[in-house]
């Protein structure tokens, strides 16, 4: 009779256990092949002998997952009729893989996604993915309508733009963008859908199951968001801002020169130079008044001064009335029309808490 004395020894394999404090090892590939065998060692009437177990071979599944947020803290600002509005959001890919996500927008935004009540909608709406990672849209620049491979862990940038309607109340427009996790074999070429394997099926070593894992969910809103269903969904506004400001105009006359006093406490007389000035004042500190356009027929009994008008920032009150001119880099031009006998000012942006002043003079007949 004797006695087999056997030692099992089990070999190392390629998991990593995670302990308390110690980091997370970034997450194995889907598709990767782990192996393991296990050695046997015991010894025979004294004699030491080896021995392999079989090899146990599985591929790793992959586990999708991912976040979709409004990357921005408030509403964007927009103007009445103005074209290209945006709204920006960010997408990270947490799969073990790298993905493709597909795109779709909506403006039929469940009730309590966002505070307030929308009243208008964008006109001409798209969605662009951000092409050269700078965080803004760039037209021309960003023109992929979906995600194309985003690598395991990284983000990218996704635009909302549409433009704002020109009529109606315009006060506030809500907007939803959805993503849809699909696969990413081919670069260049948009990926369809996944499809999740059946979990009620027992796992199958040697096939890449598919397993959803995004676990957020807005219920009952759009499209029934559910955890696990590979998709996600983020919401943001446009807010209309002013739609005036407290914007007057001053018009004063000054007697520049007689020709009989001269420049000397100079009188209306005929034949005298009157200085007309028209101070435009934005008193609303932080909103511009655009394509301000100033009108104003030279009076009876007066003859316009040709190549007097003048376009700038105010000059010192009784001595001149602007310190600019025509033709600078502004933007400001003027005309007199001989026939109407109308003087016109255009004047394309008066800043908030500013002021500008356009000026022409006159003869007394």
């Amino acid at each position: 009779m004797f006695v087999n004395k056997v030692r099992l020894m089990l070999l190392s394999g390629t998991a990593i256990i995670a302990t308390a404090g110690t980091a997370q090892a970034a997450q194995t590939q889907a598709g990767t092949t782990i192996t393991n065998t296990a050695q046997v060692t015991y010894t025979v009437n004294g004699s030491a002998q080896t021995t392999n177990s079989t090899t146990a071979t599985f591929v790793v599944d992959r586990k999708v997952n991912f976040t979709l947020i409004t990357d921005q803290t408030s509403n964007t600002k927009v103007n009445v009729g103005q074209i290209g509005a945006v709204t920006s959001y960010k997408l990270t890919n947490t799969t073990n893989g790298t993905q493709d996500f597909l795109l779709d927008t909506a403006q039929a935004v469940p009730l309590g996604a966002l505070p307030g009540t929308p009243d208008f909608t964008l006109n001409n709406i798209k969605v662009f993915v951000d092409a050269n990672g700078n965080g803004v849209y760039d037209p021309g620049t960003d023109t992929a309508t979906y995600v194309d491979q985003l690598a395991p862990d990284a983000s990218v940038e996704i635009f909302i733009v549409g433009d704002v309607p020109t009529t109606g109340s315009s006060n506030l427009a809500q907007v939803a963008l959805h993503a849809t996790v699909a696969d990413g074999n081919a670069a260049n070429v948009k990926g369809t859908a996944l499809i999740p394997t059946d979990l009620n099926l027992a796992n199958a070593d040697q096939t890449v199951d598919i397993v959803f894992a995004d676990n957020d969910s807005d219920g009952t809103l759009y499209l029934g968001d559910i955890a696990r269903n590979g998709q996600a969904i983020a919401y943001a506004g446009y807010e209309a801002g002013a739609r005036n400001v407290a914007l007057t105009v001053t018009k004063t006359a000054r007697v520049i020169s007689d020709d009989v006093n001269n420049l000397v406490n100079p009188k209306a007389l005929p034949g005298a130079v009157v200085e007309y000035c028209l101070t435009v004042n934005n008193a609303t500190a932080g909103v511009p008044a655009s394509n301000v356009v100033l009108t104003d027929v030279v009076p009876a009994n007066t003859t316009f001064v040709p190549n007097t008008l003048t376009i700038g920032a105010p000059g010192v009150a009784g001595t001149s009335c602007t310190l600019a001119s025509l033709g600078t880099t502004t933007g400001y031009t003027g005309a007199y029309d001989t026939s109407t006998k109308t003087v016109t000012a255009t004047i394309p942006s008066v800043a908030g808490s500013a002021s500008v002043a356009a000026s022409f003079r006159v003869t007394i007949n």
